[in-house]
């Protein structure tokens, strides 16, 4: 008989949940609040997005060997939430741009601190045969949360006639409730709660991460590349017409995609080639890509977003789930750290580059890379030696 997902992973994907509906209320109108209520252009939107999401994705490195050197996860994952929380009013008092990037910064610090140590948590939580569905099912509740932000959203802004900053302060309410979940209903698991750990950076200790975790480093970095900010789907949809009060629904689509197909397919990593399912995702994305790259109404503009929702939930929990396969126990924070910091940086340039082209070259510019970015990645998949083995699962005499 297979495992059973344990209860606290369920918790986690609650905290997750809550959270992302909260900021997804936000983020999911950021992009119009820029453009329309502050003048913002799309690069410096690119630019503001691509320095949030590389900010989450460097701090984790710092989370990540911290959490492995106390040898606890969930203070730091606790701390990274609260700073979340924190956050959110500040966009409901924001006038000018200053104040918005100061909370997203914020906001993208909390989720950095946040990141890595909870998917270690969820790693150690998880019996190793079903830790494939294990990240899928914290993604997809993570998804629910992620289409359901943008879905309340859009009902407030019908209700209160565009009214932004009265959308930001009810976030406020769900980022509270995240905080309160972690805090009292997931317990840290006893092999993480004994004494402080020798520094996991050292070099006897890094060697365990071996060929096969930096070949999913660098693969994780080139996708990266083809997956840009999320923003861009939104400002996608207004270009193409869509009301403001009803681009929301935009990220609403995405993410029920999204939400419904995670766990599925976390499951199915755990039943075949992760290579393998790797490269569908990838082939989906193109295909959303040529999509939002040519259409020109409503009926392109949803399937390009569906498929765009099914290539992140064929890939993202998938990729967490090939660190953990190949980093062993004692330095998963730190792989998870290193992991998203590469990924950050990539983050940075793929944003900045995908409004850079959206500015000079209309929309279509933007998606069309993003295609030769994906295309990129399949042929390191296609090339690399072959499927990574299991990290050893024994720490150096000095650990």
């Amino acid at each position: 008989m297979r495992a059973r997902i344990p209860a606290a992973i369920w918790a986690l994907g609650l905290v997750s949940m809550f959270m992302d509906i909260s900021s997804e209320m936000i983020h999911s109108l950021l992009p119009m609040f820029l453009a329309t209520s502050l003048g913002v252009s799309a690069t410096a939107i690119g630019l503001i997005e691509g320095l949030a999401e590389s900010t989450a994705l460097i701090v984790k490195v710092f989370s990540g060997v911290l959490s492995d050197w106390l040898g606890k996860r969930k203070g730091l994952a606790l701390l990274g939430y609260a700073l979340g929380a924190f956050s959110k009013p500040f966009f409901a008092l924001a006038s000018g741009a200053g104040l918005v990037v100061a909370a997203r910064l914020v906001d993208r610090v909390g989720k950095g601190i946040r990141g890595a140590p909870r998917d270690a948590l969820v790693a150690d939580l998880a019996p190793p045969e079903v830790r494939g569905a294990a990240f899928g099912l914290r993604q997809s509740l993570d998804t629910v949360g992620a289409f359901l932000g943008p879905l309340l959203a859009t009902a407030f802004m019908l209700l209160w006639a565009d009214n932004f900053r009265a959308v930001f302060w009810v976030a406020v309410v769900p980022a509270v409730l995240s905080v309160l979940v972690l805090a009292l209903g997931v317990r840290e698991p006893e092999s993480h709660s004994g004494e402080r750990r020798t520094n996991p950076i050292r070099r006897d200790t890094l060697r365990l991460l071996g060929a096969g975790y930096w070949w999913v480093v660098v693969l994780g970095s080139v996708f990266t590349l083809a997956r840009f900010s999320e923003a861009f789907l939104v400002l996608r949809a207004q270009a193409l017409g869509v009301s403001m009060a009803l681009v929301p629904l935009v990220m609403v689509a995405m993410n029920v995609v999204y939400a419904a197909s995670a766990y599925p397919f976390g499951w199915l990593a755990d039943r075949m080639s992760h290579t393998r399912l790797l490269g569908g995702g990838l082939g989906v994305l193109i295909v959303s890509d040529v999509l939002l790259a040519r259409t020109t109404g409503l009926p392109g503009l949803l399937a390009g977003v569906a498929l765009w929702g099914i290539h992140m939930g064929m890939t993202q929990g998938l990729l967490a789930a090939m660190v953990a396969d190949t980093a062993p126990a004692p330095l998963r924070g730190t792989a998870y750290g290193v992991f998203n910091l590469a990924s950050g940086l990539a983050m940075l340039l793929a944003s900045v580059v995908a409004g850079g082209l959206w500015d000079a070259f209309g929309p279509g510019a933007t998606f069309w890379a993003g295609a030769g970015f994906a295309g990129l990645s399949l042929l390191l998949l296609a090339w690399h030696p072959g499927r990574a083995r299991p990290a050893p699962r024994t720490p150096p005499a000095s650990w």
